[in-house]
């Protein structure tokens, strides 16, 4: 848990100011029932109201500083871990998107989502808490042993067994309900899966009337997740009645030797009250610090899977940043790449890849499904390092450049096409931050995106809704596209971005697209030959390997991969 090292440095000022306050709390607390013995030992028994009164207003002076100290302590404890438990969420956000895909692919997305909320919330409660009563309970279960060991040494003697005893059970709460928990929040992280494949995949689920097994599989989850959180919890719950138990009997036996005491005239009437008020209050006082080791033992369970995250080492390192003179800008060389997903020796998905691809080419990428294609593409951007060989960029090896420069470079519209909650202006905008309005809708009329905007009422102020569910496939398309176009990259990649787009618009995109660009080097992963036929080069993928690479004209001719591929989409009197 060094990950907390930084917090600790930042907050550790305000932190002991709470804790100051929650001192002086406590000594006020502890200081209540000595001057209550002394009111009825002095004041009471010689009947002497004086005192009494004066004692009382000593009393009430001790209770309203008290109580002042609670209220600043509490505050100081609100503000304390609010900030932390901000700052933390913040952290590791950052860290989660500065990881690699890599590094990311080792955790479950619904994880990442339940130690960013539940996790960081379980640790900040757990902060507050020792601000608040956490450090509080021991200060009073020591400072009453102390109090009444001064009061009665022989009364003391119950303290003796009594607190030893407490003490074990503590120790057997934390040993066994630590695992306990680390299982309740793995079966939370398995809920909020289940939860966000079905958020993810509703539409799926609603054509296929598919609600009753999503439901199934809900509450198989729900069910595992109530077993494992009744199983904590009824195991935490034995300890707290037993400790009260065992200090409720402490108190019965002070009340009988007390009760002998006062008879024979060794022990005074206050020095009874007083005893069993400070039992009360060890008896709060460990009952708060058992609870003080459940909320521990979950916020552990937590903090450790918090710093999993951070402990996580980025697999994307880089040499110091320099200004490069790259020789060729928007150049890419593949050079005997290779690449697994698995890394521990697992099946390739690219094998021996040699490809160039010059400044200012269309270059259209095409193969069976699995063939390789997004892995190709993925690498040029750097969002997997390669298991063998090396790529370049403007004649740089990627892995030597920071990859906020070279993606700088790129423009690159993903597959699954993905539309952010606000307006299409502010979409468009997120492919240039100060792109103007006049760039804006030049992109989109570049991806034929500007019908449907024109068409809407409010243009390009139309809001966009969860995950673009406003708009058709094609429309979700052609603003991926005019979002990559605004850019003004020197390399666009485009993902098999035009597969739900008719073939009229597609045309319309292809003839704007290359007016636009002159110089500007694009990669084209199609599913249909006509969205490449006219592209410079052609690279046809198979099972990761190259079959093939030239015009259309050279592949229908020697590539046997690529004729298959065109009688199958063609029919065979095309071929």
């Amino acid at each position: 848990m060094g990950f907390l090292a930084k917090y600790i440095k930042t907050y550790w000022k305000s932190f002991s100011i709470a804790v100051l306050f929650l001192t002086i709390e406590a000594i006020c607390d502890l200081l209540q029932p000595t001057v209550m013995a002394i009111i009825i030992d002095e004041g009471v028994a010689n009947r002497d109201m004086n005192y009494v009164l004066k004692m009382g207003g000593v009393m009430l002076l001790i209770t309203a500083i008290g109580a002042g100290a609670a209220s600043t302590r509490s505050i100081m404890a609100s503000i304390v871990s609010q900030n932390f438990g901000t700052e933390l969420r913040s952290d590791l956000f950052k860290k989660i998107q500065s990881l690699a895909f890599r590094n990311l692919d080792k955790f479950d997305r619904a994880s990442l989502v339940t130690r960013m909320t539940n996790d960081v919330t379980q640790v900040q409660i757990f902060v507050n808490g020792l601000m608040r009563i956490f450090v509080k309970a021991p200060l009073l279960a020591i400072g009453g042993l102390i109090m009444a060991t001064r009061l009665n040494l022989h009364l003391a003697v119950v303290l003796a067994v009594v607190v030893p005893i407490v003490a074990v059970l503590i120790v057997y709460n934390l040993k066994l309900g630590f695992p306990k928990f680390t299982k309740v929040q793995q079966a939370l992280d398995r809920v909020n899966r289940v939860m966000r494949e079905y958020l993810s995949g509703v539409r799926v689920v609603k054509a296929f009337n598919r609600f009753d097994v999503e439901i199934a599989k809900f509450s198989i989850e729900n069910e595992h997740f109530k077993e494992e959180s009744v199983g904590a919890n009824r195991l935490m719950a034995v300890f707290s009645p037993a400790i009260m138990l065992t200090v409720n009997l402490g108190i019965v036996v002070v009340l009988w030797l007390g009760g002998l005491g006062v008879n024979n005239g060794t022990i005074q009437v206050g020095h009874v009250i007083a005893f069993i008020n400070y039992m009360t209050q060890i008896l709060f006082s460990l009952m708060m610090i058992s609870m003080v080791f459940t909320m521990f033992v979950r916020a552990k369970a937590s903090a450790g899977r918090i710093g999993e995250v951070f402990a996580e080492e980025n697999q994307l390192a880089w040499k110091d940043d320099v200004k490069s003179h790259p020789v060729e800008k928007g150049r890419i060389d593949f050079e005997h790449v290779w690449f697994s997903y698995d890394t521990a020796g697992g099946e390739p998905v690219l094998k021996d890849i040699n490809l160039c691809i010059l400044p200012g080419e269309t270059v259209g990428v095409i193969g069976s499904t699995g063939s390789g294609k997004t892995t190709l593409v993925g690498l040029i951007p750097r969002f997997y390092d390669v298991t063998g060989g090396t790529i370049k960029v403007d004649g740089e090896d990627v892995k030597h450049v920071n990859p906020k420069r070279l993606r700088d470079k790129i423009a690159f519209v993903p597959q699954r096409n993905v539309l952010f909650t606000g307006t299409v202006a502010e979409n468009i905008r997120w492919g240039k931050e100060d792109a103007t309005q006049q760039e804006i809708e030049a992109a989109a009329a570049m991806a034929c995106a500007d019908e449907f905007i024109d068409a809407s009422p409010e243009g390009y102020q139309t809001r966009i809704g969860q995950g673009g569910v406003n708009f058709s496939g094609g429309q979700k398309q052609r603003l991926s596209i005019a979002r990559a176009l605004v850019k003004q990259p020197e390399i666009l990649i485009l993902d098999d971005s035009t597969s739900a787009v008719d073939v009229a618009t597609e045309a319309k995109m292809k003839a704007a697209l290359k007016k636009y660009a002159n110089g500007l080097t694009t990669i084209i992963i199609a599913q249909r030959i006509s969205s490449i036929i006219d592209a410079d080069k052609i690279v046809v993928l198979d099972r990761g390997e190259i079959a093939g690479s030239g015009t259309h004209g050279e592949l229908i001719t020697d590539c046997r991969v690529y004729q298959e591929i065109y009688r199958s989409q063609m029919g065979q009197e095309a071929l």
